[in-house]
């Protein structure tokens, strides 16, 4: 049995900061400190930063007045935001950069009088967070699209004035095809002007696509609730491969690589390597002697730690008075 290995995979730079900004809260300001939903979706992490001190809450309510809190990197609504202040809470924000952006865009967008369509999935933290953006604007200017059939039931005051945006970890190529749905329904409406789709999304989706051809089995390292794993799990599926989607090496049945010579092994963006490895370890256990390295992207993007982190670290230097 070989393993091929699709790259990239695993962390993003999102992820990256996120957890780096949690792992530095910590040591800054010690435990117990407080994190607004799972920073990122992956179990492991989860479980290792609680270790650490970190108490994860649904509400803002379940945090003490004056306290520490994170903001996860799905993003919050504007109310979240608010009721932080109101509390005399301590606010680290781990929204990625790139969620940002869509809030952002969905804001402004709001502010220049149109409607926003924003493509997601209902319930997800990062679509919650987009949609309260809105509260920053008086008039409900967003509307929540999750699929082809939900574009022609969507009612809007203007069509000449109208938007749209997308969670960041949804499947390319369904985007895509609701994209088409909005714009042969309403001609006018206008699109970001880079895909909301984030840049490790797209290129583990790529990744997968080219590696799933080439094997019996495909291995998806990542939890149930993290959106982009749920993708790379569904793509390799599509591409009419056995697939699954596995937490780490305990949750590998040995009947699934019989007769499976080849078994491709990626990660969503929220699994870390050392699951990737231990996994590779179980698979070697159970007879796997290859282990191939797929060609693909070099991902080198960095997004810095927030300003008053990295200045207690000393990795910005204080800017010297001329």
């Amino acid at each position: 049995m070989d393993i091929l290995l699709a790259n990239p995979r695993g962390f993003c730079a999102g992820v990256d900061r996120a957890i780096g900004i949690v792992e530095r809260v910590l040591a800054l300001r010690g435990p117990p400190i407080y994190v607004r939903h799972e920073v990122v979706h992956n179990r492991f992490v989860v479980a290792g930063l609680k270790q650490r001190g970190a108490i994860f809450v649904d509400e803002l309510s379940q945090v003490p007045r004056s306290a520490t809190v994170i903001f996860s990197a799905h993003g919050v609504s504007q109310q979240v935001r608010v009721e932080a202040r109101r509390r005399g809470l301590k606010v680290f924000d781990a929204t990625c950069p790139l969620v940002t952006k869509v809030h952002m865009e969905a804001v402004r967008h709001c502010q220049n009088g149109f409607e926003v369509v924003l493509i997601g999935h209902r319930g997800h933290p990062e679509v919650e967070g987009t949609m309260g953006q809105s509260d920053a604007v008086p008039g409900g200017c967003l509307h929540l699209v999750e699929g082809v059939a939900d574009v022609a039931g969507l009612k809007v005051r203007d069509p000449s004035r109208l938007a749209y945006v997308a969670q960041t970890t949804l499947s390319v190529e369904d985007t895509a095809a609701i994209v088409a749905a909005l714009e042969a329904h309403f001609p006018a409406i206008r699109g970001p002007k880079r895909s909301d789709i984030c840049y490790a999304t797209q290129n583990r989706q790529d990744a997968i696509k080219a590696l799933a051809c080439r094997c019996d089995l495909v291995l998806v390292v990542g939890s149930t609730n993290s959106s982009n794993s749920n993708r790379l799990y569904e793509i390799a599926e599509k591409q009419g491969m056995v697939a699954y989607l596995i937490d780490g090496p305990e949750d590998i049945r040995r009947t699934w690589l019989q007769h499976r010579p080849r078994v491709g092994l990626t990660a969503g963006a929220s699994a870390p390597e050392v699951l990737v490895e231990r996994v590779i370890a179980r698979l070697r256990a159970y007879g796997a002697h290859k282990v191939e390295e797929q060609p693909g992207i070099r991902e080198q993007v960095v997004f810095a730690l927030p300003k008053e982190l990295a200045l207690s670290a000393g990795e910005i230097a204080p800017e010297l008075p001329l």
